[in-house]
């Protein structure tokens, strides 16, 4: 394959305000650039508005032969994606459960069992009234997390309210004010943006953090360190998890067969959100 279609493609279907907000993809995409670019493979980069223009940039991708693989996130259940670079013959890792893959290469994080965890943490504190602010219930990652979260609630008698935010600033302003009606003592956050965007509301509604509400965020990104108070999260080594994705993508360029390559663990790290 010559040099110049070395590349390995990524697209985010997401606003490009939400995009510019998340730390989680600029992580990910130094760990894939830290394993790429030394064996001359770049990382070619596309932010659309919806799946349909995603869709329609593998096919021209695929059609001109601009990559020589494509990484897939934020996939929901029966994803017509993993059967379109299938067609295509693109070499493809997802970024998810191996129950979204259907064959193609995963990286796999246990979101079902950290959510758990992020329940246990605050129920062992005491909080018996818990907000889980999650991201698009579209995607798979986003419904394990519930799933999970729901579950160790229902273990540990805890009463969990749930909404829903799109990873920006401003849905979780909004689901902040959603959750509040329900009076929890906790939230739990998807990710770091929506984290400080639950610090702000509950200052805005004159609730301490965190002597009237915890907040747990997810991802722990510098962001959390940064924050006032200091964000408590679900930590991931994102970086890693990009280092980990490239060298999937490197063993599916090189036609090696599926695999599931587990994402390293993830830790509760405590600050000052919570008590």
């Amino acid at each position: 394959m010559a040099e110049a279609q070395r590349r390995v493609g990524l697209v985010l279907a997401r606003a490009s305000r939400v995009l510019g907000e998340e730390p989680f993809y600029h992580e990910f995409i130094e760990g894939l650039e830290r394993v790429l670019t030394p064996t001359g493979v770049s990382v070619l980069v596309k932010v659309v508005t919806d799946r349909e223009a995603e869709n329609e940039s593998y096919e021209r991708w695929a059609e001109h032969k601009r990559v020589s693989g494509v990484i897939l996130v934020d996939l929901s259940p029966d994803d017509d994606r993993v059967e379109l670079v299938k067609r295509l013959e693109l070499p493809a890792v997802v970024l998810g459960a191996p129950s979204t893959a259907f064959g193609l290469p995963t990286v796999w994080t246990d979101d079902t069992d950290y959510a758990r965890e992020a329940i246990r943490f605050l129920a062992d504190r005491g909080h018996r009234v818990v907000g889980q602010l999650s991201g698009p219930l579209s995607f798979v990652h986003t419904r394990l997390r519930r799933d999970g979260a729901q579950a160790e609630a229902e273990t540990l008698g805890v009463s969990l309210i749930q909404a829903e935010g799109d990873y920006s600033y401003e849905s979780g302003r909004a689901a902040t004010v959603e959750l509040l009606a329900g009076k929890p003592t906790a939230i739990v956050c998807d990710n770091d943006v929506m984290a400080l965007a639950v610090l702000d509301t509950l200052r805005e509604h004159d609730l301490a953090v965190p002597g009237d509400v915890s907040v747990v965020a997810w991802d722990d990104s510098g962001l959390c360190q940064l924050a006032v108070p200091a964000l408590s999260a679900i930590s991931h080594d994102v970086v890693r998890i990009g280092e980990i994705a490239a060298k999937a993508m490197l063993d599916a360029m090189a036609g090696e067969p599926p695999a599931v390559y587990q994402a390293p663990p993830a830790h509760i790290v405590a600050r000052d959100s919570t008590t």
